[in-house]
């Protein structure tokens, strides 16, 4: 029988693991709301959080990424994000056409100056974030079953 701490990958990997994956994280978010400042949005951050749940996998292996991300959560996240972006474009519609920014402008090159565009980034990268790594634990289930009939 193979013990929790024997799988995935080494004492060091499963460390340092432990200490970037906030960072990545945090980063994520980071380019995730500044989107309209720089470089960056909504799939931008989207993936760079999904690449921190993906290293989350690939270290300390499927079992421990699924208890902290399980496959319910991600088609929940995926499926609020789809939800989310299509309802900020139906609200342009009470002010007559599709996407009309119904926010506040605000003042220039700060923050909250975007309008709907940082709701927006929200909602692509919860719909990129969540379908990235979905696909990423598809990949490994579809793997992991090809090892098992060889």
């Amino acid at each position: 029988m193979i013990r929790e701490q024997d799988k995935g990958m080494s004492v060091i990997v499963k460390t340092v693991t432990r200490f970037t994956m906030g960072l990545i994280l945090l980063y994520g978010i980071y380019i995730l709301s500044h989107g309209h400042l720089s470089p960056g949005g909504g799939f931008a951050g989207g993936v760079i959080v999904a690449l921190s749940f993906v290293l989350l996998m690939l270290a300390y292996g499927k079992e421990t990424a699924l208890k902290k991300f399980p496959k319910g959560v991600v088609s929940f996240f995926e499926n609020a994000g789809a939800i989310m972006f299509l309802s900020i474009a139906l609200l342009g519609f009470t002010g007559g056409y599709f996407f009309l920014n119904f926010l506040d402008k605000g003042e220039p090159y700060k923050l909250f100056s975007a309008g709907i565009i940082p709701l927006c980034n929200i909602a692509i990268s919860l719909k990129v974030g969540a379908g990235l790594f979905a696909i990423f634990v598809a990949l490994v289930l579809v793997k992991l079953e090809s090892e098992k009939k060889v």
